[in-house]
């Protein structure tokens, strides 16, 4: 009887733990949300790059990609996609964290009764709503611009949420890393965008992918960002299109593996060397 009643009153405290851990990510997230809205130039410059670059680039490779009826442009948003994806994750929070750091806000939260963790968790939620935003915009854009299709099947959409997902979470887990690489929240914006610029233009986003040489694609096949473009390719593009491909089909168990490589990798270096305070700094 003693034993039967003991579990219950055991497992109790742990419902106001969970839910007060819930509130304070929740609350953080909302504090992040409203930071990111509130700075209305930033809001518009996030959405409006990627339609701007594919508008740029769709004038200049406006004929079909060899062999096929798709057009370049078509081709173009599903990279751009990819492109906008990493560039809100990662470009972002690699800029931001470091300048949270240098100017002590990071080191204020700390010192707050805010679990620390949910200082993480409210950067994945602005990820989230922001990637969601941009995605959206980019690929209602393209449907009406250039005949992008949506996804015409629950699989496809499917394969459009989970490689949104990997890719969002690889990402900006290699962000919040890389955050602690620059010396000063100056240098942030320059130390991130020289990686990411270098995987855009190697993984198709810039360049199509079938102009680039097999040896150059094959190495971008190392990281996330080769994966997320081509599984955007096959949740948008008709399925023949994947004849195109180097491999000739979608290798969806290749993007599941590299991009789930990277969310370890990235939680691995994010835990060892995210700092909350500047370099030199107790």
């Amino acid at each position: 009887m003693t034993d039967a009643l003991a579990v219950p009153v055991a497992a109790a405290p742990t419902r106001p733990v969970a839910r007060a851990f819930a509130t304070a990510c929740l609350a953080r997230g909302e504090v992040e949300i409203k930071q990111f809205f509130r700075s209305k130039d930033a809001v518009v410059f996030t959405l409006a790059l990627p339609i701007v670059l594919l508008a740029l680039l769709a004038s200049i490779f406006s004929h079909d990609i060899p062999g096929t009826q798709v057009a370049y442009s078509q081709v173009y948003t599903t990279g751009l996609l990819a492109g906008g994806v990493a560039s809100t994750s990662f470009l972002n929070l690699a800029v931001a964290i470091a300048g949270e750091r240098e100017n002590g806000g990071l080191k204020r939260l700390a010192g707050t009764p805010m679990p620390r963790t949910a200082y993480f968790m409210g950067k994945a939620i602005v990820v989230l709503v922001t990637c969601a935003l941009e995605t959206s915009v980019l690929l209602v854009f393209g449907h009406f611009a250039y005949g992008v299709a949506f996804p015409t099947s629950i699989g496809r959409w499917w394969t459009f949420i989970w490689v949104t997902l990997l890719g969002v979470t690889s990402m900006s887990l290699l962000g919040v890393a890389v955050s602690s690489v620059p010396r000063s929240a100056r240098s942030a914006a320059p130390v991130a965008n020289l990686p990411l610029l270098v995987l855009e233009f190697m993984s198709g986003v810039f360049v199509p992918f079938t102009s680039l040489s097999k040896g150059l694609y094959n190495f971008a096949g190392a990281f996330p960002l080769r994966w997320m473009a081509e599984g955007y390719r096959s949740a948008l593009l008709p399925s023949y299109f994947q004849q195109v491909e180097p491999g000739h089909h979608w290798n969806y168990s290749a993007m599941a593996l590299v991009m789930g490589t990277w969310v370890v990798v990235g939680l691995v270096l994010a835990a060892r060397t995210f700092r909350w305070t500047g370099q030199g700094e107790r």
